[in-house]
């Protein structure tokens, strides 16, 4: 280990290069050309828009995932400290500030989905007993739909998801307020910085938990009234750092084809980021089959079908794959160290972690709904989940590459800073 301290300077420019705005007209383009094609298919598919609400669900949920993903992760990164969080503040940041296109995406879910009941039983068949009479619901879709009908109406939806926005938004506007006011201030008292952000993030992390779980309940686990699971908001919660460190790493990578991020992000906190992928890699994995495990074990008749419904009917080659995508790959590529410390090879690997979160939302979705449930069959209007997903993205990351302009890419009143300036001399 070398034992020099001879600190580097700071790139002139700290701005985001040039290319940037190529990468958003690209998003942009793919964005549109997508969106056409899923409307299309919406036409062809003659399915009353069902698939389509669906899967702007599914686009939706990625969109939220990377914009509040980020903010917990960057709050988390206020309470640990350490560098490699220095290196991804700014891109965290940008994310962050996508919150009033992911709240823009949310209206049609909102509107369509609960309040003309086209993605919800509950809403739709809000008077259960009329619908269990006619036969348009099963005995234990009418019980738990009256049993939870204080939490499931449409009034507690729209209250609940805006009030999260709300929040929500105010911790995004604050987190990214005092991070240019640090940066502005002259002589940085740094334990009243660093307390100041610690205070906020460490409740925030915990109140933004609490809140995820009750979105993850209403937004997708509801689709499906009769499931319930006290882990699976924590699953959510796992999955957004799981997906946004990826999209991080990528971004990262991406920038470190020019200054500043060409000096900054070097081999050592390329590694550190690969270690926390491998991390989330690992507990994402471990909820989902602790989950799976202790169910199916248990073979409870209210707990077992939702897992039916998701591996009877040719689903079981679905999440088989979605093991594969999700861990299996994953896993065996970041063992290794070398790998983690090629760009090429880590992007790969983020990108398939990325793709492996698109397709395990999928067969969370999908399966709820009649004509899906333990039944995978092609359809045109299945296709929109290949389409309209990858559009609402799309939209997403051109709005984050805005972003990502109006500020520079490092913090410079940041303590760590003097941490990242120091020679490489970890190999770890």
């Amino acid at each position: 280990m070398a034992n020099g301290y001879h600190a580097k300077t700071l790139p002139k420019d700290l701005n985001a290069p040039a290319f940037v705005d190529v990468w958003r007209t690209r998003a942009l383009t793919v964005g549109v050309v997508f969106l056409v094609i899923a409307i299309i298919l919406g036409f062809l598919s003659g399915d009353a828009w069902n698939h389509f609400l669906r899967a702007w669900l599914h686009g939706y949920m990625m969109c939220f995932n990377f914009c509040f993903g980020a903010m917990v992760l960057l709050m988390v990164q206020y309470l640990s400290g350490g560098k490699w969080g220095l290196i991804i503040r700014r891109p965290l940041e940008a994310m962050t500030r996508t919150w009033p296109l992911v709240l823009l995406l949310f209206l049609p879910v909102g509107i369509f989905g609960a309040s003309f009941g086209k993605l919800y039983i509950w809403a739709k068949y809000a008077d259960w007993a009329k619908a269990l009479k006619n036969g348009l619901i099963t005995n234990e879709q009418a019980h738990a739909i009256h049993f939870k009908h204080g939490i499931l109406n449409v009034t507690s939806f729209w209250v609940y998801s805006l009030l999260t926005f709300a929040i929500l938004a105010l911790y995004v506007t604050l987190l990214n307020k005092w991070s240019l006011k640090r940066d502005a201030d002259p002589e940085p008292n740094v334990p009243y910085w660093r307390t100041k952000f610690e205070n906020l993030s460490g409740f925030g992390t915990l109140l933004y938990a609490i809140l995820l779980f009750g979105v993850a309940i209403y937004w997708v686990m509801s689709l499906d009234p009769t499931w319930y699971s006290t882990v699976y908001g924590f699953q959510f919660l796992v999955a957004e750092g799981y997906g946004v460190l990826a999209l991080s790493i990528l971004t990262l990578i991406g920038l470190s084809r020019a200054e500043p991020m060409k000096t900054m992000f070097r081999g050592t906190e390329q590694h550190d980021m690969g270690k926390l992928c491998f991390a989330f890699t690992m507990l994402n994995m471990y909820l989902a089959f602790a989950s799976f495990l202790i169910i199916w074990s248990g073979n409870s008749p209210e707990e077992i079908p939702w897992y039916l419904d998701r591996i009877r009917g040719n689903w079981g080659v679905i999440a088989t794959l979605d093991v594969i995508f999700h861990w299996l790959i994953p896993f065996t590529l970041l063992l290794s160290s070398g790998l983690k410390r090629i760009k090429k090879r880590l992007a790969v690997v983020c990108c398939i972690m990325i793709f492996a979160r698109a397709w395990d939302l999928w067969w969370l979705i999908e399966p709820n709904f009649p004509d899906a449930r333990r039944n995978l069959h092609f359809s045109v209007g299945m296709l929109e989940y290949a389409t309209l997903p990858v559009a609402l993205v799309a939209f997403w990351l051109a709005y984050f590459f805005t972003q990502l302009k109006q500020r520079p890419l490092i913090a410079t009143n940041d303590p760590h800073l003097v941490e990242l300036l120091e020679p490489e001399h970890a190999h770890a």
